[in-house]
């Protein structure tokens, strides 16, 4: 019983039936216009006079309907007292398309809806709360007959008369509820995003999240790697600045090299996430291009760590071009930061295998031993280093194997289809 009277107590039923009936007091200007047809045709039925004066209003209403504003301003008014929920047209519309036949009557229909139903109740609730105040006592004669089955009864004065104006009352709050429902059921359906546009919003997110990952994966490549050599770098210079300058000096030179190229790599991603829809073909053009003819550069910067690194190739690197040379070449930094930083101080090996068919990579590090000194015991880690690169592997159809190799090595190899993905 008392989940029953829940609604006629929520302040959201009367915000909403206030809408309804806002609805129709504004439909009233048209109907002035469609009044007159039936004024210059006299002669006429009254039936045939009253229908194509609601023929002529309706039309009018639709007509309304059809401007963009009216739509935002039904989405605006629906969200604040139907409290529905319904995203902004201009973020439901696909980009660079106009709605279809079905999608620009969706308005219109609502639009008549709401102002039938607004009639609706305005006249239901209005004669109800009439009789509500009426009824009590007598006043203008008021009085209120009943007919059921056969069996009738009037209601003319006394205790009877204040039970029916409650009565009344509370049917008044129920005709409330009803009008209140019956848009917030309408609004998604009409006012809300229609199929294509929820698949359009679909494949926008999908989109924003990609984007998100792969900057997300460009940061954790680039900014962690930098971050793990230059810490190990500091270290080690502070440990020789007093016994040998000359190499403390060259490891606060390539802290300055990493710096400046993890500055690059920061200064792009900001940029994307800042630029607007005109300026993404400047920013895609200044982004910086790290493809596998960088090898030798990042690996003379983890050399600075201390490292004791290891380049082995086969093929011709440089012809792998495009998008599979820069995953290529993050892959390897990504293999080389977690040998730096849990490896155990040993030599690191790297092979890079260019075949006509397929581009093999592998990082192997020892595992086991106690770090060197001057290098810090542990770094933190966030564990989406393997996974990012699992997924990189993956959208590029590649093979992915990360695991121990023998009881004191750690081995990271790739395996990538130049066919499919050059």
């Amino acid at each position: 019983m008392i989940k029953a009277l829940r609604p006629l107590l929520r302040r959201s039923t009367y915000t909403g039936a206030l809408f309804a009936y806002a609805a129709a007091l504004a439909s009233l200007p048209l109907l002035s216009f469609a009044l007159l047809p039936a004024l210059a045709w006299r002669s006429a039925p009254e039936g045939v006079l009253f229908g194509v004066v609601l023929v002529v209003w309706a039309v009018l209403i639709a007509l309304v309907g059809l401007a963009r504003t009216t739509r935002r301003v039904l989405v605006l008014a629906a969200r604040r007292l139907l409290h529905v929920v319904l995203p902004a047209p201009s973020a439901a519309r696909p980009p660079g398309t106009s709605p279809g036949a079905g999608q620009r009557w969706r308005t219109p229909l609502w639009l008549l809806l709401h102002v039938t139903v607004g009639w609706t109740g305005a006249l239901a609730s209005g004669l109800l709360l009439f009789l509500a105040v009426a009824l009590p006592g007598g006043w203008l004669r008021a009085e209120l007959a009943l007919s059921l089955f056969g069996r009738s009864a009037r209601v003319t004065g006394g205790w009877q008369s204040w039970g029916a104006a409650l009565g009344c009352l509370l049917l008044a709050a129920v005709v409330c509820v009803l009008v209140t429902r019956a848009l917030r059921w309408s609004a998604p359906r009409l006012l809300g995003p229609s199929t294509a546009e929820r698949l359009a919003l679909a494949a926008e997110r999908e989109r924003r999240l990609a984007e998100r990952n792969r900057l997300a994966h460009e940061l954790h490549d680039s900014i962690g790697h930098t971050l793990t050599t230059t810490t190990i770098q500091a270290a080690v210079a502070g440990e020789l600045m007093s016994t040998d300058p000359v190499a403390a000096r060259a490891a606060l030179r390539s802290i300055e090299e990493s710096a400046r190229a993890a500055l690059e790599d920061l200064d792009y991603v900001l940029g994307v996430l800042r630029e607007r829809e005109a300026e993404k073909a400047e920013a895609a053009a200044a982004a910086p291009i790290r493809t596998l003819a960088d090898l030798p550069e990042l690996l003379e910067r983890v050399r600075h760590t201390g490292a004791v690194v290891e380049w082995e190739r086969s093929g011709d690197p440089a012809r792998v071009r495009g998008t599979l040379s820069r995953a290529a070449y993050r892959i390897v930094q990504e293999g080389l930061t977690n040998a730096v930083r849990h490896g155990s101080g040993g030599p690191i090996t790297v092979r890079v295998a260019a075949g006509p068919d397929a581009l093999e990579l592998a990082v192997v590090n020892e595992t086991g031993a106690a770090p060197r000194t001057g290098r810090p015991r542990a770094f933190p880690t966030s564990g989406h280093g393997l996974p990012g690169l699992a997924e990189r592997v993956r959208l590029l159809h590649g093979e992915i194997d990360a695991g121990p190799d023998g009881p004191r090595h750690w081995r990271l190899a790739v395996r990538l289809p130049v066919r499919l993905s050059a």
